[in-house]
């Protein structure tokens, strides 16, 4: 859609000095290829008002359409997370079934230093990972979702599929670096979009929607990996190679087939008629800074990185961080103990993710309800710490390896929903659209930084009670807990101070003038 379409469509004449379009400088707004135009106000309407009147005229009902979006962006979004936990995740389900320890010249199935050297490799990923998150985000504003995701995920995918024909230590560093590379841009992308299209209150429980596709992947690999651990002799001796080849191609044709069914921001997003278009414009224009016409600044960059709740989002990340990426490293291990062979464990990985896909839609329904998300954060951190320590308590793992299997329940039950709210409260709190951004971009950077300790906690000689990693993970859990805490008691405090100054303002589109979170008429959610 051309830029003066899309003025033609949702600027109607404005005032002196009401916002015009956005431009692609701006850092809450799309790139060149689809910029968000600003929804304006004929005279002294609201945001709100045009809202009430699409309604009436066109006869569209919000809920519906909300219901509309969901149904063309989560599935597909959700569908290529999937895929990039799968592919990221896989070295682990061949590591257990088989595995694939290394050593300079090949894979062994027995070396404990090679093991560590495996290790060393899944921390690779998530150097790459950090290193190339903001690159990819800047890539994603100059072209488009349609374009860029489907990209990364064809990218990453040959990436995950050479993985299955690496032959020596160098190899397989440098592929697990190269993975953490095509992966880097995908969640952060995916939360800048959907916030082009949902309001504040709507965003967190569409992230935490779309980041239930992490368990499903742990539940969908353990299936695959039994069903291709039957693959044993077939071209190769090991059947582990595999695992990565079959995921891979898979990804490869998925992400080729996405550039058909990822859509682009709104203004150019084929399943909307023009007057619904219109319409989640005006929704956006009442709700928040996205429809502003805000340019690039440095000042709003230093901002960020100078605002403490900025930073304590980010550590609530990284509190979270190394318990969810280690998690993965030990359950099948504890499983085998219960006397199933390597493949065979895998399926019994699948209740645990399972449930932990179940608390985490719960946890996430039942915070949007009820306006919290520190309680609910900390609250599933304490679950998860309940597990970890009858991990802890359990002297035997060997000889009681159900004690063992049923703190994983825990354990999951706790991160990954707890993981899912750190992830969405940036996007709700953090208001001015470059400082959202960079915000955004300081939160996952911080957070991974845990991944990358963690990973090298959970060592071959360690087993098969890893004191260690546990003894690291529970101590992590309970740093969210008290991150959480201190950013509940600012926000709340913040807010009260500022209950004392200004009204709060409901129709943040409307203003002109608007600074961002700092402005004492915006109320934190906490």
């Amino acid at each position: 859609m051309s830029e003066a379409k899309s003025h033609e469509l949702f600027q109607e004449p404005a005032p002196s000095g009401s916002p015009g379009p956005t431009t692609a400088q701006d850092s809450d707004s799309p790139s060149d290829a689809g910029e968000a135009p600003a929804t304006a106000k004929a005279g002294n309407e609201k945001p709100s008002d045009i809202v009430h009147a699409l309604e009436i005229e066109h006869g569209i009902k919000e809920k519906a359409l909300i219901r509309k979006i969901d149904y063309k962006l989560l599935p597909a979004l959700g569908l290529l997370y999937l895929l990039s936990f799968l592919d990221r995740s896989n070295a682990i389900l061949a590591s257990v079934s088989e595995i694939v320890t290394l050593t300079v010249g090949s894979f062994h199935t027995d070396s404990r230093t090679a093991g560590n050297e495996y290790l060393t490799g899944l921390t690779m990923y998530f150097i790459g990972y950090v290193i190339f998150e903001i690159p990819a985000n800047i890539v994603l504003k100059r072209t488009s979702p349609q374009f860029w995701l489907p990209t990364l995920c064809v990218a990453w995918g040959i990436v995950a599929t050479l993985l299955g024909i690496v032959h020596n230590l160098a190899g397989f560093l440098s592929a697990r670096f190269f993975l953490g590379v095509a992966e880097a841009g995908y969640f952060p992308a995916v939360v800048y979009i959907l916030s082009m299209y949902y309001k504040r209150d709507e965003r967190q429980y569409r992230i935490s929607l779309f980041f239930s596709a992490a368990s499903l992947a742990g539940a969908f690999g353990g299936i695959l990996a039994y069903g291709i651990g039957r693959m044993r002799g077939v071209v190769w001796e090991n059947s582990w190679r595999w695992i990565f080849i079959l995921e891979g191609i898979a990804t490869v044709v998925i992400g080729v087939a996405a550039y058909f069914f990822v859509q682009n921001y709104p203004d150019t997003a084929k399943f909307f008629t023009e007057p619904e278009r219109k319409f989640v414009y005006a929704r956006l224009a009442a709700d928040s800074d996205a429809t502003h016409a805000e340019p690039f600044t440095w000042a709003a960059v230093l901002s960020a990185l100078k605002d403490p709740k900025c930073w304590l989002y980010g550590f609530g990340f990284h509190t979270m961080s190394l318990p969810l990426y280690t998690f993965s490293l030990f359950l099948p291990t504890i499983i085998r103990d219960l006397g199933y062979s390597s493949w065979r464990a895998q399926l019994l990985t699948v209740p645990v993710y399972a449930f932990s896909f179940a608390t985490t839609l719960t946890v996430a329904i039942y915070s949007e309800r009820l306006k919290q998300r520190a309680i609910f954060i900390a609250g599933s951190s304490f679950f998860a710490i309940i597990g970890y320590i009858m991990l802890l308590a359990n002297t035997d793992p060997t000889g009681r390896p159900g004690l063992s299997y049923a703190g994983t329940f825990f354990a999951a039950g706790g991160i990954y929903p707890a993981t899912a709210l750190v992830l969405s409260w940036p996007a709700i709190n953090v208001s001015g659209q470059t400082k959202r951004a960079i915000g955004n971009a300081m939160q996952i950077t911080i957070g991974n930084c845990g991944a990358i300790l963690g990973t090298q906690l959970y060592r071959a000689n360690d087993g098969p009670r890893f004191i260690v990693g546990h003894s690291f993970a529970l101590g992590y859990l309970a740093a969210n807990i008290l991150v959480c805490a201190t950013l509940r008691f600012i926000l709340k405090r913040e807010n009260t101070r500022r209950e004392q100054i200004a009204k709060e303002v409901k129709e943040i589109g409307e203003l002109t003038d608007w600074p961002g979170d700092s402005d004492p008429r915006w109320r934190f959610q906490y």
